[in-house]
């Protein structure tokens, strides 16, 4: 006979339905994965750099088209998110979440082998700062006004269509997309993170923390990378 927590995973309600308690600990569950998966990027990019492994990593994305990463950078999202919401096992929640941050690593390695070189460890710091303090703020603004975000869900799918598209294009015709687009991402990251925290709050059952935490850093890491693409292009 299942106890209460595998009945709420055998049915997936919404671990809003469930008591207090239950509620606290998914969501403490959810943000301390999201904090170390934070953490085990910053890890893997410290050893990539100080190993000597991203300069030839770097030189080797740097030399197809920019576009290309990109577009990468998206799909890799939506297949990790993807593949831990379908996931039934806790365990292969992992197995995506610690792919998916392997996999986010070595995509930023060319974005912040460029930055390095261009602008020094600083501005890295400072986009690191400024992401953090969004997604703080973004959070706080979630939890303090109780707000259901679902509603922003068309909005995200057919924004990160149109990235992709956009993207394609500027691929197939050798157009950049510039400052604008870079602004445009930053308030699509920080609608997602909206969504994300939402859900978090609304609509996950309390087996899917892992997965919660998964979508959580693949928005927090998408407004990483365009704010650092912003302070690169005011350099």
């Amino acid at each position: 006979m299942p106890t209460s927590s595998n009945a709420a995973a055998l049915d997936h309600t919404p671990v809003i339905e469930l008591d207090v308690s239950a509620r606290a600990t998914f969501i403490w569950r959810t943000y301390l994965h999201v904090v170390a998966a934070i953490l085990g990027f910053a890890a893997l990019e410290v050893a990539l750099f100080s190993t000597g492994l991203a300069a030839p990593i770097a030189e080797s994305m740097l030399g197809t088209s920019w576009l290309l990463v990109l577009g990468g950078f998206i799909l890799v999202g939506w297949m990790a998110r993807g593949a831990a919401h379908r996931a039934e096992s806790t365990a292969l929640q992992y197995l995506a979440l610690a792919g998916f941050v392997v996999a986010q690593a070595l995509i930023f390695v060319p974005l912040l082998y460029v930055a390095q070189a261009q602008a020094g460890g600083g501005v890295i710091e400072s986009a690191a700062y400024v992401t953090l303090m969004g997604f703080a703020g973004l959070t706080a603004i979630a939890f303090y006004t109780r707000k259901d975000f679902s509603f922003l869900q068309p909005f995200l799918m057919w924004g990160g269509v149109v990235a992709l598209v956009l993207i394609a294009a500027g691929t197939l015709f050798g157009f950049q997309l510039g400052t604008f687009f870079s602004v445009a991402m930053v308030a699509f990251a920080g609608a997602a993170i909206l969504y994300d925290t939402s859900n978090i709050i609304h609509h996950y059952p309390e087996d899917r923390y892992v997965a919660a935490a998964l979508e959580l850093f693949a928005s927090v890491a998408l407004m990483f990378w365009y704010i650092l693409s912003l302070f690169l292009s005011g350099e």
